[in-house]
């Protein structure tokens, strides 16, 4: 075993002499750190080389054992690791106590070098196990996460399918919600539920009719209707889930046609009664659809795009937004670039 693969033990105890035992004891086997009292023995275990295991005292002046370990397990960084009083005190209320507090095991004083092998090697090993199957389960779960994610992207493009569209809507559209929200400041994390989340925002035509769904020329009333209640289909298939992405791709889909002179639907919403994703969503799915070529219309120019997006300022979309959109003008050129529309 190699110094940098040696698990690291901090002895903690007031007199200077037991820590030279149990150093003596431990050494060959195990890098060695010391402290003389419970402080210093809090700076050393909250530090970045955080030890593999303590040993730690009882009875120190100032800051007893119990105090330490209590205060290390208080604290996220440092609850983890296990902790082994070694004591003169030896009622079974003491251990009792200790056990309570969080530690793992109970050594007695004058201590035995092959009970201290013994004890230190069983824990450590149960703490690599620990640290191994949280491994694996914070594996297991990104494999999840990721496969969720997916699904709701693959369900995004199929709704997309149905309408017509070549499925690189979404893509792109989800792109340019995440410049956006990138733009406003918002934290890293919402960008990218978000970002995740909007490819769903037009689930809910799934359940429209072919024959609204699909009419080439302009709807009338009965069949505009009909169209509006894409939102609330969309509310329906996501379901009222307590996962962050579903609960945000829900918002997403039941607000991103509302407008902010509350012209929009289905609630007729306005301003900042309209959640931010919805107002996000808006102008990128807007912007993408008026810029992408289909086979019943042409694809508009950046500056005709540009120049609806500037007038509907205050009227469809939320005034603040459109400049910051403006200025993502040259990140949202590269999404286009890279995925971009086949048009038979």
């Amino acid at each position: 075993m190699t110094e940098q693969t040696k698990a690291t033990i901090l002895v903690v105890d007031d007199t200077p002499d037991n820590i030279a035992i149990l150093s003596g004891i431990l050494k060959h086997e195990y890098k060695i750190k010391a402290a003389l009292t419970g402080k210093l023995a809090l700076q050393i275990a909250q530090g970045q080389d955080k030890p593999d295991l303590i040993l730690l005292d009882v009875m120190m002046p100032e800051m007893d054992g119990y105090q330490v370990c209590q205060a290390l397990k208080s604290n996220p960084a440092t609850a983890h690791i296990p902790i082994i009083f070694v004591t003169a005190k030896t009622e079974t209320q003491d251990e009792q106590h200790g056990f309570e507090l969080g530690a793992v095991d109970y050594i007695t004083k004058p201590v035995s070098p092959a009970i201290v092998l013994a004890r230190v090697h069983s824990q450590l090993s149960l703490y690599n196990q620990s640290r191994h199957l949280e491994a694996l389960v914070k594996e297991r779960t990104r494999e999840l996460n990721e496969s969720r994610i997916e699904i709701i992207r693959r369900l995004g493009r199929a709704a997309e399918y149905k309408d017509n569209e070549t499925g690189t809507h979404v893509i792109r559209m989800s792109w340019f919600a995440r410049f956006l929200a990138e733009a406003m400041g918002q934290p890293e994390e919402w960008c990218e539920l978000l970002y995740n989340a909007a490819p769903m925002h037009d689930i809910g035509k799934i359940g429209i009719p072919d024959r609204v769904l699909l009419k080439p020329g302009k709807l009338d009333a009965e069949e505009w209707a009909i169209m509006q209640k894409h939102t609330q289909y969309g509310v329906d298939i996501i379901g009222d889930h307590p996962s962050p992405i579903l609960q945000l791709a829900r918002e997403v889909a039941l607000t991103h046609h509302e407008k902010w002179n509350g012209k929009g639907y289905p609630s007729g919403l306005v301003g900042e009664d309209i959640p931010l994703s919805g107002r996000i969503v808006a102008i990128a799915d807007v912007f993408d659809a008026l810029t992408s070529e289909r086979p019943y219309k042409k694809a508009w120019s950046e500056e005709q795009a540009i120049a609806l997006l500037q007038e509907e300022a205050g009227q469809h979309f939320d005034p603040q937004l459109v400049p910051l959109f403006i200025e993502c003008l040259p990140r949202v050129r590269e999404i286009q670039q890279k995925y971009k529309d086949q048009i038979d």
